[in-house]
């Protein structure tokens, strides 16, 4: 399933959520080991010297803040990893200076392309600090306004079939499914017509399903099913059953107030690129004025649910039952 701007959450094992930031907002940093005699500046600690060359505390802390998930009884360990990386790194660099890459135009380009990333991740990581901070009546309305997400929360077991269509097989296939009496007879139809397919069974909890089809596949009963379009064709989605895992506000809300402040920010920084380009004179060139601008050149993923009756028995099946093999699957 498509989703471009939308963001999920996932909640882990102790039911709190993790809400994902948005690329544009929040980046990394460039790395490198800088030079200098081994007296500290204001604000600057060393953490080793490497010939001639200082590494620095701040360098070690800003690779730190870039790794994820560690707990506080392995930072030290990591910091330690941190420095012997940058050490390794500033022999390198040392040497590479010597032998005069960094004037190779190779590598010229790709410091060039490094500087101006850096600098396009901190101009929107500043307009997105304007980003107000959500109220508690916001993270309450967002809380109560999905309950398949929260207090309706729901583990779910589907099976997925990935089908490869063109556009124009869509609506024939969408009809030959709200057709089928059941699932197996819409596998058959596939296999008959050589329509290429995959299928697989996954469990999955609901902030790891697409937002815009969770509530569709919410209403759904062991047993049906819903299709969507996709770029390379359609996604159906069976649910083969379902059990409630919900979570309460007290539990969400920290990671709801993450979400909506990161939804803020990458609206924000959506807006301003727009006023900037709306400023600028564009002109595409060569073979770039021939196509039509980046995300005009494919229309959207079209949303398709219709809700097709099945056994349970089945749909619990149907993917394990040789779908992965023979005419018209994938292996």
């Amino acid at each position: 399933m498509q989703i471009d701007t939308i963001t999920t959450l996932r909640i882990g094992r102790t039911a709190a959520i993790r809400a994902v930031a948005v690329a544009a907002v929040v980046g990394t940093a460039l790395l490198g080991a800088g030079c200098g005699d081994k007296k500290d500046r204001a604000g600057s600690r060393t953490a080793a010297t490497v010939d001639k060359h200082e590494i620095t505390v701040e360098q070690v802390e800003l690779v730190l803040q870039q790794q994820r998930g560690l707990r506080t009884e392995q930072l030290d360990a990591a910091r330690r990893q941190i420095l012997e990386r940058l050490i390794d790194q500033e022999l390198v660099v040392d040497n590479a200076s010597k032998l005069g890459l960094e004037r190779d135009p190779r590598v010229m380009r790709q410091i060039e392309a490094a500087r101006r990333d850096a600098l396009a991740r901190a101009y929107a990581e500043r307009v997105g600090d304007a980003a107000p901070r959500p109220t508690p009546e916001e993270i309450h309305a967002y809380y109560e306004g999905k309950p398949a997400l929260f207090a309706q929360r729901r583990l779910y077991t589907l099976q997925e079939f990935a089908i490869e269509a063109a556009p124009e097989q869509v609506p024939m296939l969408r009809d030959r499914l709200s057709a089928s009496t059941n699932i197996a007879e819409f596998v058959e139809y596939l296999r008959a017509n050589g329509v290429r397919f995959a299928a697989n069974q996954v469990v999955r909890a609901a902030e790891q399903l697409p937002l815009p089809s969770l509530d569709a596949i919410a209403r759904l009963a062991d047993g049906q099913a819903i299709m969507t379009q996709v770029p390379s064709g359609l996604q159906l989605l069976v649910q083969a059953g379902s059990s409630p895992q919900p979570v309460s506000e007290e539990q969400a809300r920290t990671a709801i107030e993450a979400f909506l402040l990161n939804e803020r920010r990458r609206k924000l920084v959506e807006n301003d690129l727009a006023v900037l380009r709306a400023a600028a004179k564009i002109e595409y060139m060569g073979k770039f004025a021939e196509a039509p601008p980046a995300g005009t050149s494919a229309p959207a993923a079209e949303a398709v649910a219709p809700i097709v009756p099945m056994t349970p028995a089945f749909a619990a099946s149907a993917a394990l039952d040789g779908s992965h093999t023979g005419a018209g699957a994938t292996e």
